[in-house]
């Protein structure tokens, strides 16, 4: 568990809470939206952790008997509420562990903070019963909703919530975090980070996925050949694709980001602007043989791939259609 300072990012929302924590102006409700992967989590256990601190800081001792207890997962203030439904959060579940308890005043410390996790699975009777709560909470009750989709909420929820949205961080952020605690290579590093699209959580992923390495090997060679093989020849490398199992979403994503290389080297000429510079000969070459109007097609033709398989059209020719286009330009 991190405190406020070890967490990449967010500067505007660690701020806001750490204000809120200084001024003894804590809200009863918040909501922190954001993909999976991007830091909800660690900013809610950071909020409670420097709440229930002893020290009554901006930032958690992580010394005191509080802290230690919030550590070891054994605060009795701090409660995580959970559902055996994978895909619900039912009336049951919030009125067994939040309302049934919430007027119980908390046992060691001035707050009592319930996190639920995946709170756009909560039902609308279960949204509706929490509304009562949170309408009348008593002072010392604190309620985090963490979700990847504040749509799903009531806008009554909505209307008595703080609502806080995580941004995606700066690609170099990515990158440096990658490269100096998890020592990286300069190169991988600006791939993950690109791919990762703001989200520290899936670079870190990234770096660790035999999977993604696979992809990477893979689809590269793909790129760098595309133009020198025949029908048959393409036809067999998007079945390896297949066999091996991996993401097409994610290959797409890798084209998109490798014909985008090749139109800024050729725009700018500057290499160091380019995410793929390990492999700056090749794309120098490509981008000399290929016209803009070439590439706009190619990216065009990757964007028409993901919509052919969003459509669930045939896989096998969704990709050859593409690649097709890829070899012609």
């Amino acid at each position: 568990m991190l405190s406020f300072q070890d967490i990449v990012g967010h500067e505007q929302i660690k701020e806001h809470l750490q204000r809120a924590i200084e001024n003894h102006k804590v809200s009863h409700a918040y909501i922190l939206t954001g993909e999976a992967g991007m830091g909800r989590k660690s900013l809610a256990n950071a909020f409670a952790l420097t709440l229930l601190c002893e020290k009554g800081n901006t930032e958690p001792c992580m010394e005191c008997h509080a802290c230690k207890q919030v550590l070891s997962g054994n605060h009795p203030d701090l409660i995580y509420v959970t559902h055996e439904k994978p895909n619900s959060i039912g009336v049951d579940d919030i009125r067994e562990q939040i309302i049934d308890s919430i007027m119980v005043r908390p046992y060691s410390s001035y707050y009592k903070i319930y996190i639920v996790d995946e709170a756009e699975k909560m039902t609308q009777q279960a949204q509706n019963a929490l509304l009562k709560t949170i309408e009348e909470p008593p002072s010392y009750a604190i309620i985090l909703l963490l979700t990847t989709n504040q749509d799903a909420f009531l806008p009554t929820i909505l209307s008595r919530c703080v609502q806080l949205k995580l941004k995606p961080l700066r690609d170099f952020v990515v990158k440096s975090y990658l490269v100096e605690t998890l020592h990286i290579p300069d190169s991988d590093a600006d791939v993950y980070a690109a791919f990762a699209r703001g989200n520290l959580g899936k670079a870190i992923s990234l770096a660790s996925s035999e999977d993604f390495k696979l992809m990477h090997q893979e689809v590269l060679h793909l790129l760098k050949q595309v133009k020198k093989m025949d029908i048959s020849e393409l036809l067999d490398a998007v079945r390896k694709l297949k066999e091996d199992n991996l993401d097409l979403y994610e290959c797409l994503d890798f084209m998109q980001l490798w014909y985008r290389d090749v139109l800024l080297y050729k725009v700018s000429k500057d290499i160091n602007q380019l995410i793929f510079r390990e492999e700056y000969s090749t794309v120098n070459e490509i981008s000399k043989k290929s016209g803009y109007d070439g590439l706009e097609k190619i990216l065009a033709a990757i964007d028409k791939a993901r919509t052919r398989l969003d459509a669930n059209v045939n896989t096998e020719l969704a990709m050859e259609l593409m690649l097709l286009v890829m070899k012609e330009n």
